[in-house]
């Protein structure tokens, strides 16, 4: 069932309401599109809606609830997401970690965070950044300084297209080179940050391995995490229609079962290999690999 609360919320010179299911994420996509609502009023488990929409949604079908009862909806259907993984309560602890890893360069982790908040971004954001730092954290335990700033260039460019990982290299360079770090350094960011273009570092690469397993860690997460993955990264492609992306994301999946391990580093593989498998299989009838 869907709901709504009364548009009480100031934004942009209006007051919203938020649209929320009890049931699914799909019914509430759903109940959007028949309505109308762009998916750039999306926020991870609910709509925002301009008070001029407030009754005609009512009308067609959303529950009136107070805002109270709307959250508690939330919280029992399980769809509800947490303030650590919404993006914009981030930006404070990710900056306090950047100012530890890049004293006196405060500016260049700001410019950093706000390319990983900008709009278009529903899964490379800064809550993938976060996730990253931390799975290469629970893979090493002191994670190589050149990792870390390589995990925070990676994604630092971000649209979709293949010169991605090449833009955000050449981005490390410029900025790193702002904050005063060696050239030597400067130089190994960037060859990290490349290689999660196709995540395939050599045999030996131990800083390859840990960044490109920490990138990919996303992939053993549980069902219904990953699901929410899949919904996130289906957002960041609002020009495609369904039959596209649908097409460009069997390739993805594809690519990724190639790579045989998923995970190069030994606690990787025990750690996120047979679930990451078994969620890429989910995706559709692909062969199993072995």
């Amino acid at each position: 069932m869907i709901y709504i609360d009364p548009p009480r919320w100031p934004a942009h010179g209006t007051v919203f309401s938020h649209l929320v299911s009890d049931t699914s994420l799909s019914e509430l996509h759903a109940f959007a599109a028949a309505a109308g609502i762009s998916t750039r009023a999306f926020d991870l488990d609910h709509y925002d809606v301009p008070r001029h929409r407030y009754r005609d949604l009512v009308a067609s079908g959303a529950v009136e609830v107070d805002g109270g009862m709307l959250v508690r909806v939330l919280i029992r259907s399980g769809l509800r997401i947490k303030a650590r993984e919404r993006n914009a309560s981030l930006v404070h602890p990710l900056l306090a970690r950047w100012d530890v890893l890049v004293p006196g360069a405060r500016g260049v982790g700001m410019e950093l965070l706000n390319r990983w908040g900008e709009p278009h971004r529903r899964y490379h954001d800064r809550r993938h950044l976060l996730a990253v730092l931390e799975a290469a954290e629970q893979l090493s335990g002191e994670p190589p300084r050149t990792v870390l700033l390589a995990a925070w260039f990676h994604d630092a460019v971000y649209r979709g297209a293949a010169d991605d990982e090449e833009n955000s290299a050449s981005l490390a360079g410029s900025l790193l080179a702002e904050a005063g770090s060696p050239a030597r350094e400067i130089r190994e960011v960037q060859r990290l940050v490349r290689l999660t273009a196709g995540h395939r570092p050599e045999p030996g690469d131990v800083s390859g391995a840990l960044l490109c397993d920490a990138d990919l860690s996303v992939l053993g997460r549980s069902p219904e995490a990953y699901r929410r993955y899949l919904a996130d990264v289906r957002l960041e492609y609002p020009h495609l229609n369904d039959a596209a992306f649908e097409a460009g994301r069997r390739r993805v999946v594809a690519d990724l079962l190639k790579l045989d391990p998923i995970f190069s580093a030994p606690v990787a593989r025990a750690r996120w290999e047979e679930q990451a498998r078994s969620n890429l299989m989910s995706e559709g009838e692909l062969p199993q690999r072995g």
